[in-house]
């Protein structure tokens, strides 16, 4: 069951690529409440203006899925966001973020992300796309979500996006046989995420990973998050 809030959404009868505005390069947000975890937890999705090629999972939803608009003006396939709403307090939202503080809630949490939220996408949006044009990304605390699930689903995600990761969720001493291409950033301004970032990227590649490690001369905060988004996704899913 879901409740529902429109942005210039196309109807249910109407193709995805269709836009009821006259500038077809524009995309679409849709933002609905789904009640199979928390007692309802919004997710915010970001349609493109072209049937989807690749799809984005992403924690944080609720701001990172508007990002949406900066992919009209690069040169990649047609990218859905779909944005799981994060909590607004910080320890509640390192519990569902990270295994390491509490395990049953980030079990909860995981299971909603990987089957609940991909499963409403498909029956919502008629999306349905393999691992190998599908990627979860965060930042921050979410940095840690998205490697978490990276390393636990790589049958689901063929792309791991994380900025300035958190340092509750370390690389495990033993990493699993297949492992999603990973694309890390940190700022020179912000030492600790970049040491998280850096001991992530060396782990990785240690155990044959395809791995990107960027830095930019900037501190903790959207302005670095923002500037890599088009990037990365052109590196996952760039022709």
């Amino acid at each position: 069951m879901v409740d529902e809030q429109r942005e210039g959404l196309p109807g249910r009868g109407q193709a995805l690529g269709e836009s009821r505005s006259a500038d077809q390069r524009a995309g679409t947000f849709v933002t609905e409440t789904l009640h199979e975890y928390d007692g309802g937890r919004q997710v915010t999705v970001y349609v493109p203006p072209e049937p989807p090629e690749s799809v984005i999972f992403a924690g944080d939803g609720q701001g990172f899925s508007k990002w949406g608009r900066f992919l009209e003006s690069v040169d990649v396939p047609p990218t859905m966001i779909v944005g799981v709403h994060g909590m607004a307090d910080e320890m509640p939202r390192l519990n569902e973020y990270s295994p390491v503080f509490d395990a049953e809630r980030f079990a909860a949490h995981e299971k909603f992300f990987v089957e609940d939220v991909p499963h409403w996408t498909r029956s919502r949006f008629d999306v349905a796309l393999p691992a190998r044009r599908t990627a979860v990304f965060g930042y921050s605390a979410g940095g840690e979500l998205a490697l978490a699930l990276g390393l636990r689903h790589p049958d689901v995600y063929g792309a791991v996006f994380a900025g300035s990761p958190g340092g509750g969720f370390r690389p495990p001493d033993e990493m699993p046989s297949s492992i999603p291409r990973t694309y890390l950033f940190a700022g020179t301004q912000e030492p600790f995420f970049l040491d998280n970032a850096t001991r992530w990227a060396v782990a990785l590649r240690d155990a044959g990973a395809d791995v990107v490690m960027r830095e930019r001369d900037v501190s903790h905060g959207a302005k670095l998050w923002r500037a890599e988004f088009a990037p990365m996704v052109t590196w996952a899913f760039g022709q």
